[in-house]
């Protein structure tokens, strides 16, 4: 019997984020995943400069679907994003599929 893939969410970032964007974006994230209990939450960051501000929100993006249950998957991540990503640590949390 094949297993079905596990569920999933997507969620597509625009920028420029702004500091003050982050909480909203945290909260409007938790409600998107409250229900559904995916197993992923995919983001689509090709639109994400590579700063300080966008790596805040995938961590606080990650924290949200840890806190239901799901890991974070980054689409679209340009190469500087991911160098960023890595430097802070967050490489384990922020998974990558081009």
């Amino acid at each position: 019997m094949a297993s079905s893939p596990a569920p999933r969410v997507t969620l597509a970032i625009r920028g420029p984020l702004e500091r003050a964007d982050l909480p909203g974006l945290f909260d409007r994230t938790c409600a998107l995943l409250e229900g559904i209990s995916p197993e992923v939450l995919c983001c689509e960051v090709a639109a994400v400069a590579a700063d300080a501000v966008a790596v805040d929100a995938l961590a606080r993006l990650a924290l949200a679907a840890r806190r239901h249950r799901a890991h974070v998957l980054l689409i679209g991540a340009s190469p500087e994003l991911l160098e960023l990503v890595a430097l802070m640590g967050l490489s384990d949390v922020l998974g990558e599929r081009a």
